[in-house]
């Protein structure tokens, strides 16, 4: 028997069969976990955003309409990552970063040893979020250029110019932090 491919399963999720988001969540759970783990590096966080974004997909299981279920669902992803980020900064604002935060942060710093991949964390931190995305996509995910260029809303072409940029600019700030 024939695999369901990941748009016929969510034709079904949105036609009312949420069994088949199960199988949805199995195949891209993973995969989603990393990109939020890259841009994050907190796993608690991690996990509470992957539960979002397959609430929220099946939440708007309506608004699936057709096209590639990998791009509609990243997308969701990405927009949860955004909104983490947004709320994050607001926090840090009004001063409402607490020592919880500070804490998990650092514990996710201690827990890797090698002082250059925790430089090169330290330093992908530093990068706006937009390139910290693109670079977790094309790099962390194995995502292609146009991949990319469909979850993000551009084009094949501006993606891999805003990627390269971004890796010159991670370049500048990890060579940065040696030399300190």
């Amino acid at each position: 028997m024939e695999k369901p491919t990941d748009e016929a399963l969510m034709q079904e999720v949105s036609e009312g069969n949420l069994d088949s988001m199960t199988i949805l969540f199995e195949r891209y759970h993973q995969w989603i976990y990393n990109f939020f783990f890259q841009m994050i590096q907190n796993q608690s966080v991690c996990e509470d955003l992957i539960q979002n974004t397959f609430y929220k997909a099946i939440r708007y299981r309506n608004s699936y309409k057709g096209g590639k279920f990998a791009s509609w669902i990243f997308q969701i992803a990405r927009n949860i990552s955004s909104d983490y980020f947004k709320q994050l900064q607001k926090e840090r604002l009004q001063g409402d970063v607490g020592l919880e935060k500070i804490t998990e942060i650092s514990e996710a710093y201690d827990e890797d040893n090698n002082e250059n991949i925790q430089r090169l964390k330290y330093v992908l931190k530093k990068l706006p979020v937009k390139d910290r995305e693109l670079l977790v996509m094309s790099r962390f995910q194995g995502m292609k250029y146009k991949q990319i260029a469909e979850v993000i809303g551009s084009t094949e072409i501006a993606v891999k110019t805003k990627t390269h940029r971004a890796i010159k600019k991670l370049k500048t700030l990890y060579f940065e932090s040696i030399e300190i």
